[in-house]
């Protein structure tokens, strides 16, 4: 039962921004929509982010990183959407460590974002790892089948 017809749905609930969680995962989605944008310039793979690609060791570059940019819009709609939440949300933190081991490999260890470290990625990498995580739980809880327990004094 890993995937459902029920994962596919887009619900209201799936919107409700009284629940925090739903904010959090349609935030973790549209975050990924500027990596998607970085990722091209006039139309085309940016030059600079084919050569990030190559110097990170994924070659060929630009099928990397129209695969890395077409996963990343994917999990974005999902999230946003709220649609195979668990699996979006495991799969946008799969992505964003990814993107931590490519900032590593080319720059070395650099921490903050605006010296190009790597604190952004892992900060939304372990917010996509808590939205799927709760995902997971909300889809466990709804799988398991429950169980009614009689009072003793109705058996009899």
């Amino acid at each position: 039962m890993w995937l459902t017809k029920d994962d596919f749905r887009i619900k209201a609930e799936n919107f409700d921004l009284s629940n925090g969680l739903n904010i959090l995962r349609i935030i973790c989605g549209l975050f990924l929509f500027p990596h998607v944008a970085g990722k091209f310039a006039g139309g085309a793979v940016s030059a600079a982010t084919a050569g990030f690609f190559a110097k990170a060791g994924f070659h060929p570059p630009e099928v990397w990183v129209v695969l890395a940019a077409t996963s990343e819009c994917a999990a974005g709609i999902a999230l946003v959407l709220g649609i195979c939440t668990r699996f979006a949300a495991l799969g946008a933190t799969v992505l964003l460590l990814f993107a931590v081991y490519a900032l590593q490999v080319v720059k070395g260890f650099g921490w903050t974002w605006n010296t190009g470290g790597y604190e952004y990625p892992v900060f939304w990498a372990i917010t996509s790892l808590a939205v799927g995580i709760e995902a997971w739980k909300a889809h466990l809880a709804k799988a398991r089948p429950r169980v009614s327990v009689v009072p003793a004094s109705a058996a009899a």
